[in-house]
């Protein structure tokens, strides 16, 4: 009998339980603690446990959304809360495309605002340079029409009042169902301003 529950113990079967109830069916009347007893030997010793028990682990912050990021990028630095831009500084450590990304998206911001269109050429360069696939394609866009957006980043004047009446009679146009003719489209619009 011991022969056997040797054997099953040799083929994987460690479970004390499932080997008592087979001695059981076997006539064998001993207790389960016979069994334990019996593969104590078997058994692999566990570790010691430490003195000292590990300390648990730090609980890991969240990792902010991509689009607080994006807005922490997008924001001059100078208007950054003191904590937005530590954690901007800490996630732009951790990440060096993150870094010349941002790095790329304030100097273009810094060349709108001061209206220097003259350094475009010189920016594109510089982001072609760097592993930025999204700057890239952005870039390309740009060289399509380098010299509207050159004069857009150099002068004062805008056509964003202009871009409204269009986008204001575009959506009069679609309001008519297409069928307003130019004359109905010309009073709509008229009484509208």
């Amino acid at each position: 009998m011991l022969g056997q529950l040797y054997q099953r113990w040799r083929e994987g079967c460690h479970d004390i339980p499932q080997l008592h109830r087979e001695l059981r069916a076997r006539g064998f009347t001993g207790d389960i603690q016979c069994v334990r007893r019996y593969f104590r030997p078997f058994k692999k010793p566990h570790s010691p446990k430490p003195k000292n028990p590990p300390a648990p682990a730090p609980d890991l912050r969240p990792a902010p959304k991509p689009r607080r990021v994006v807005r922490w990028i997008m924001t001059s630095p100078g208007h950054l809360a003191e904590t937005d831009a530590a954690e901007l500084k800490e996630i732009r450590s951790a990440c060096p495309h993150l870094d010349a990304t941002a790095r790329h998206v304030r100097d273009f911001a810094d060349m709108m605002r001061n209206l220097r269109g003259e350094e475009l050429p010189a920016w594109m360069d510089r982001v072609l340079a760097d592993d930025l696939p999204a700057l890239h394609s952005l870039v390309n866009g740009m060289k399509r029409d380098l010299d509207a957006v050159t004069a857009g980043l150099s002068t004062h004047w805008s056509s964003g009042q202009v871009e409204s009446h269009v986008t204001r009679a575009k959506l009069l146009k679609r309001m008519g169902y297409g069928r307003a003719n130019l004359d109905l489209l010309r009073r709509r619009i008229l009484l509208t301003t």
